[in-house]
């Protein structure tokens, strides 16, 4: 916490915390990136209603609930849509969206694509434990091919989802991976991706006891990139192929401000008129 920011408290981070208790399983990743979150808000040093958070559906996305900033509870898959209107309507919020593996790289996978490309100045960070762990098991895009499991005897066979290649390939100008057993590491990515000018995404590794106890190896498997960040992406891609387990900031390209919209207007008489033409 304090190599973050030094001069807060570490009692600081309960001003960002809700009195909803979370509900996760006993020793689910997601507690790390909750805490992460804390102390990364506390580092950017904006009040909790400065910062929206917007998720979608899955263990991961309850998440805002458990924060006292806005928040924004979504459907499934669609958190980068409403996170996006919601930073170009209110480009004075912080805008971070959240979800997990199955929410945003299957049903959500086309909106991550086009979140990348569009270069929204925001913050989208991905809990993956590589399995649907609300909807009791089955097998995620970023599960491995032969993993075996009563909803998948065998395996899948499919080839799995690359995130930071994907990432990458779409266009997001800041690309990073985190491990949720190291919530000060992934507050640190978190910082770095919120202060970024342009659309910043963060895989966190975060392990599912419950349908993936096997993932609790993850925390000797996890190293720090001992390169990067790129800014290149064929090399930043490069670092991905050869670092499975790697954490840190893959890349980061060129910052783009976002940009300016005019605002919209307050005046529901003229809108009903502009809507009649």
């Amino acid at each position: 916490m304090n190599e973050i920011a030094p001069h807060v408290p570490a009692a600081a981070a309960e001003n960002f915390r809700s009195e909803v208790k979370p509900i996760w399983c006993p020793g689910c990743g997601h507690y790390g990136v909750l805490a992460a979150l804390t102390r990364a808000f506390i580092a950017l040093g904006r009040p909790s209603h400065e910062i929206a958070v917007v998720s979608g559906i899955g263990c991961s996305s309850r998440l805002p609930a458990y924060l006292t900033s806005y928040g924004f509870h979504g459907v499934h898959g669609r958190a980068l849509p409403f996170a996006t209107g919601l930073k170009v309507a209110r480009p004075e919020l912080e805008v971070v969206a959240i979800g997990g593996d199955g929410d945003g790289f299957s049903i959500g996978g086309n909106h991550f694509l086009h979140a990348c490309r569009r270069n929204v100045d925001m913050a989208y960070v991905v809990m993956d434990n590589e399995v649907y762990g609300m909807t009791k098991g089955q097998p995620s895009p970023t599960t491995e091919p032969d993993w075996d499991s009563p909803m998948a005897p065998g395996g899948t066979g499919f080839r799995p989802f690359d995130p930071l290649g994907v990432a990458l390939a779409a266009g997001a100008g800041f690309v990073a991976r985190g491990f949720s057993g190291d919530p000060n590491g992934v507050a640190r990515l978190i910082v770095e991706a919120i202060r970024f000018e342009g659309f910043a995404f963060v895989e966190v590794l975060s392990p599912c006891v419950t349908f993936r106890p096997e993932e609790k190896e993850w925390k000797h498997a996890v190293h720090p990139l001992e390169a990067g960040p790129a800014s290149d992406p064929a090399a930043a891609h490069a670092l991905v192929v050869h670092h499975p387990f790697g954490t840190g900031v893959f890349y980061r390209g060129t910052p783009q401000p976002m940009a300016k919209h005019a605002a919209p207007s307050a005046d529901l008489a003229a809108i009903e008129r502009d809507f009649v033409r």
